[in-house]
């Protein structure tokens, strides 16, 4: 066997990637379908209370993250491994940092609602809204992290399906439920949440019914010894610690660029959140492929089968690449187009096009670094994407930010892009070291 890539390495790629991307385009619908059913009611601020509550919970969701990340990467491992038992394990482990993690939000929720609406500066009305909204969904946590563990497992397993057709029965349910309670039963912004909360607690047991099935297929037993070694148990948690470390890192720097497209004026910040779509689209994507370098690279380290990291490493590559020059081509034929769509305001079209070019290069930056973001969380090496995210934002976004300011929104988004290219430079030299980790443990 040689390291060389075949029709059968392109198509099982594909097979993995194509359900991840259209899960991922199903969430913007969702977001969709939410903003047209508030906003059709009579007053305003229900859409505006439901915008800034679900906006905490996007960064404090977003945050635990890790929960998703480190399950695909350890269970692909076990599946290289060959090991029911470890499956299992995994899935235990993971399920129980979910549950803890969940009664702590719910035992801090007070404390977190106090400090998230003490920095939102708005209309007290829209305020009240927004907490009602706060306080059901808040609810919904247990169900929303243990479906992040579900999600990381399924893609470990590489059965990609199962967590598209979980994603598209949580969002079709959330539409009809968001219908019935705010058109069907007159409910306003508690109707929403509430939609949220139940449908995660169906996808909750959806997902559970999945997890049933697949553990009848595999060898051992639920072992609560196994689940609580001391060992493994650190394991997670250094690895959980080191990808949250890198995620709030990595939200610290959208939330700077937001800011100080703030003080740039409302103009400059409204034509940003514009272009914001551009990269939640190309995201959408490249984050297909990655999720499939997590599965491939972390199986093929569970097997120390040096030939497959290889394989696993050129196949998800090249086609990330070929993704990322897709979107650059369609944002340069077609962006002028999207913006048309996105906003009706003359002024805001006019000047989100004068940024519009740093849309069409950010593909060809951001490949790399979504693409390496896969093979290090696939080979569990967060500490590394943990040191290269805090180089990354230390040593070249913050000082950018500051030298670059006087080009105003143009030195922004250079700025932005600068820190895209120094994450997929400071991760690039731990490459070597995963052939070097696999040929060592033989």
């Amino acid at each position: 066997m040689t390291s060389k890539l075949t029709a059968a390495d392109h198509s099982r790629a594909w097979s993995l990637a194509w359900p991840m991307i259209l899960g991922g385009v199903s969430g913007p619908l969702l977001g969709m379908v939410d903003t047209a059913v508030m906003g059709h009611l009579d007053d305003p601020r229900f859409l505006g209370a439901v915008a800034l509550g679900a906006m905490i919970f996007q960064f404090l969701f977003w945050g635990l993250g890790f929960l998703r990340m480190s399950t695909t990467g350890l269970t692909a491992h076990a599946l290289g491994s060959g090991s029911g038992q470890a499956l299992r394990d995994v899935l235990g482990r993971a399920i129980l940092m979910a549950l803890i993690l969940s009664a702590l939000l719910l035992l801090l929720q007070r404390p977190i609602a106090w400090l998230a609406f003490r920095w939102i500066s708005s209309a007290p009305e829209m305020i009240e809204q927004a907490q009602m909204y706060y306080g059901i969904r808040i609810w919904a946590a247990p169900a929303t992290l243990i479906n992040y563990v579900l999600l990381g497992w399924f893609l470990g397993l590489q059965r990609p399906r199962i967590p598209l057709l979980l994603m598209l029965l949580m969002n079709a349910m959330n539409i009809v439920l968001d219908l019935y309670f705010v058109v069907g039963l007159g409910m306003k912004t508690e109707g929403v949440a509430w939609a949220s909360v139940i449908t995660e607690y169906c996808g909750l047991a959806a997902g559970l019914w999945f997890v049933r099935i697949e553990l009848s297929r595999q060898e051992g037993h639920l072992l609560i010894g196994h689940i609580l070694r001391p060992d493994l148990l650190g394991q997670t948690l250094v690895l959980n610690q080191d990808i949250f470390i890198r995620t709030i890192v990595l939200i610290s720097a959208f939330a700077l660029f937001t800011l100080q497209g703030a003080r740039m004026g409302a103009s400059v910040l409204a034509a940003n959140a514009v272009l914001m779509n551009f990269m939640h689209f190309m995201a959408y994507g490249l984050d297909g492929f990655a999720h499939t370098a997590e599965a491939l690279v972390g199986e093929a380290l569970g097997r120390r089968d040096v030939l497959a990291l290889k394989r696993s490493l050129k196949v998800t590559v090249i086609w990330s690449a070929i993704i990322a020059v897709l979107f650059a081509l369609v944002y340069a034929v077609a962006g002028e187009l999207i913006i048309r769509e996105l906003t009706d305001i003359d002024a805001l079209r006019s000047l989100a096009r004068d940024y519009l070019p740093w849309l069409v290069v950010m593909p060809l930056v951001g490949v790399w670094a979504y693409w390496l973001d896969g093979v290090f969380i696939g080979a569990m090496q967060a500490r590394w994407l943990r040191n290269a995210m805090l180089a990354a934002f230390i040593l070249v976004y913050l000082p950018a930010l500051w030298l670059l300011h006087p080009l105003g929104n143009n030195g922004l988004w250079l700025s932005l892009f600068l820190f895209m290219l120094a994450r997929a430079l400071f991760l690039a030299p731990g490459l070597g070291r995963l052939g070097r980790v696999v040929a060592q443990a033989h």
